[in-house]
């Protein structure tokens, strides 16, 4: 099987600027990303789609015999386009057996973590019980709606958080799908029989602000 990683990345980023490239932990932040997905054992090489002429010297410097750059075209450039547009041209772009989408925004992501996941993607080949996989983080909380109602427990019973029943959130860590099931879902990396793989919330940290980049740093340095 060809398998195929998609790091998508623009050159633009409006809540952490330049994020991409930004020093992590002696590194630009893709590059710890990249280091997690060249070090599986089942990916092929990375995609980046990417409209980005910084980035696509840096990748040409320190990965070029792994990775395939995209140059993305002008009608999906911009905060406002879905990633599922990105994902269309690279699957279109590049054919493959398998597809795993990530972000440079996960840096705690692990290796073992991939590889289990395109592991049991191997397994659902053969049986055809999901079409699909998309990391999740198990949630044991009590939760509100806004207007204040109790939304997953009832405040008369105050049961503890452990005994609830536990929530799962998309934590965007990973997608893992085929063309087919790309296309059969309405273009969407989740297909319409997708299993949850799910990963502890360390691991599924993601910078979307700027303290979330302190946070991220500090954790990676200290575990890794």
């Amino acid at each position: 099987m060809r398998i195929l990683a998609l790091l998508p990345m623009k050159g633009n980023s409006e809540r952490v600027p330049n994020k991409n490239l930004r020093d992590f932990a002696g590194k630009p932040l893709y590059h710890r990303t990249m280091e997690v997905l060249l070090g599986s054992k089942y990916i092929d090489k990375v995609i980046v789609n990417t409209d980005s002429e910084v980035i696509k010297n840096d990748l040409k410097t320190f990965f070029n015999d792994r990775v395939i750059i995209i140059n993305r075209p002008d009608e999906i450039i911009g905060d406002m386009v879905s990633m599922n547009k990105v994902i269309e041209c690279d699957v279109t772009t590049e054919a493959a057996d398998i597809y795993l989408q990530t972000h440079s925004t996960n840096p705690l992501l692990k290796t073992e973590s991939v590889d289990a996941a395109i592991e049991k993607m191997f397994e659902f080949a053969k049986t055809g019980e999901y079409d699909s996989i998309f990391s999740v983080t198990k949630m044991q909380t009590r939760l509100y709606k806004a207007d204040g109602s109790p939304f997953n427990h009832n405040p008369e019973e105050l049961l503890r958080t452990q005994d609830l029943e536990p929530l799962f959130e998309e934590n965007s860590n990973f997608y893992i799908f085929t063309k087919n099931s790309f296309f059969n879902a309405g273009e969407k990396r989740i297909g319409l029989k997708p299993f949850m793989f799910e990963i502890d919330k360390i691991e599924a940290v993601d910078i979307d602000e700027p303290e979330d980049f302190i946070i991220a740093e500090s954790l990676y340095k200290l575990l890794r």
